[in-house]
């Protein structure tokens, strides 16, 4: 009888073993995340950090999936919400952070930390984070999202070919632009135009924000919902008329092209020394700095010229930021949450500035790279982080919220393209421009507002 009870116990624990192996195995929390990049560098730089976040933290297997842009990311993002299978976290562009609210995916980083100072042993640290960019996603007092992938509007310059033309000091505003614009061109090996830009919405709210002037009512959406724009206010119309005096004057170079098509031109045109200066992102400065050591001119970043009857007071940021999906069961929120806090840490931050050319986010990362040297050997990538640690955090400068904002910056580039292209008045076409953004987000608010 022993040996048989012996047995049917060994038994008992061989099924039982059996049993319990298979939920072991499903211990580890999965945190699947996905980000609209699919090159190396960034895609490939994420995954890395996602091998060593799986290896330092082996309950959790976090898995990194590429887009190819923010469209067909978001597109993935609202079927698989239909179908009730989203990832853990999302990354949306920082124009999107309203739609992104109103989806009803997310929950804000703040609700998900519920006032804890770190998790599984993370700190959580976000008074670290560039104050202008904590700024963006702090809405109604609560941190929304994790910044990330994070840039500022600045400018490149051919140093070779302005000091050839006798230009003596890079221009930090619109009217030492127009002075130096007026020395190269006069030159005897002159460029075919001075300067360019993307004629891509996000510059001409930065260019706005410059002067401390608002997006959109209700303190750029910030106060409560934007529920009209406000763009073809005083600031507005100073930069069309600005950019359509330099058009004018031959200093301007317009390639016609419009959102996301129109990097491509300023690319072209400054690579092949078209022009002597080009207005772009930051997130390209290793790009724009290598273009001149390919093509045997020194290139050197600096502040975006500012208009200098207003004053500077800041710059607003772009880029994306990484959403914690709702509805996750708390141990996949907190290895979600723990994710987040480790990728963006002070080394990581620091390592992604470094890699991808982005704004390294915390003030911690700014100093580590300093202190290392990267700063005195790399100066170009110094700018952006400069110039949004110097701004002043004003409604204006926090940027606007408002729903539907991807579609109202196309309506702003076609405004910018009217103008230059024609002869209409500024302040004329940006109140028509208004007028349409303004049913837009009509619309918009009466489908989305609570």
């Amino acid at each position: 009888m022993r040996l048989k009870n012996v047995l049917l116990a060994g038994a008992i624990s061989a099924l039982a073993a059996l049993s319990i192996a298979p939920a072991i195995a499903q211990e580890v929390i999965e945190i699947p995340t996905w980000i609209a990049f699919t090159d190396a560098g960034r895609l490939g730089w994420t995954q890395e950090r996602a091998a060593e976040f799986n290896a330092a933290f082996p309950q959790y297997n976090v898995t990194v999936t590429g887009y190819s842009n923010y469209e067909e990311l978001f597109a993935s993002t609202a079927l698989a919400a239909e179908q009730g299978n989203l990832p853990a976290v999302v990354q949306y562009f920082e124009v999107a952070t309203q739609d992104a609210r109103d989806s009803g995916y997310f929950t804000s980083i703040a609700e998900a930390l519920n006032g804890r100072t770190e998790v599984n042993g993370i700190p959580v640290n976000l008074d670290d984070i560039i104050a202008p960019v904590s700024a963006y996603y702090t809405v109604d007092g609560n941190f929304t999202s994790m910044p990330w992938n994070t840039s500022s509007s600045i400018m490149f310059t051919n140093l070779t070919m302005a000091a050839a033309a006798g230009v003596e000091a890079i221009p930090t505003t619109w009217a030492e632009m127009d002075a130096a614009c007026t020395l190269i061109m006069a030159a005897d090996n002159a460029p075919e135009y001075c300067f360019t830009w993307p004629n891509h919405g996000w510059f001409f709210e930065q260019w706005v924000a410059q002067q401390n002037g608002l997006y959109a009512n209700n303190d750029n959406g910030r106060a409560d919902r934007a529920t009209e724009v406000a763009f073809n206010n005083e600031a507005g119309v100073a930069l069309l008329t600005w950019l359509d005096e330099q058009a004018a004057k031959g200093h301007l170079y317009y390639s016609g092209a419009q959102g996301g098509d129109s990097w491509a031109t300023v690319d072209q045109a400054f690579s092949t020394q078209q022009v002597a200066m080009a207005v772009y992102s930051s997130s390209d400065t290793a790009l724009y700095t290598q273009t001149g050591v390919d093509n045997g001119f020194e290139v050197v970043a600096s502040f975006l010229p500012y208009n200098e009857a207003t004053g500077w007071t800041g710059n607003i940021i772009g880029g994306a930021s990484l959403w914690l999906t709702a509805g996750l069961s708390e141990e996949a929120q907190d290895g979600a949450l723990t994710w987040l806090l480790w990728l963006t840490n002070t080394e990581n931050a620091a390592s992604w500035h470094q890699v991808t050319g982005y704004i390294a986010i915390r003030n911690s990362s700014v100093d580590l790279l300093a202190e290392e040297g990267w700063f005195d050997e790399n100066p170009n990538f110094r700018v952006a982080s400069d110039q949004l640690a110097q701004s002043e955090v004003t409604p204006a400068t926090a940027g606007a919220l408002l729903g539907g904002f991807p579609a109202i910056r196309n309506i702003v580039t076609q405004a910018i393209d009217t103008v230059l292209l024609t002869d209409e008045d500024p302040a004329a076409v940006l109140d028509a421009a208004a007028a349409e953004a303004n049913a837009l987000l009509e619309e918009y608010n009466l489908l989305n507002a609570e």
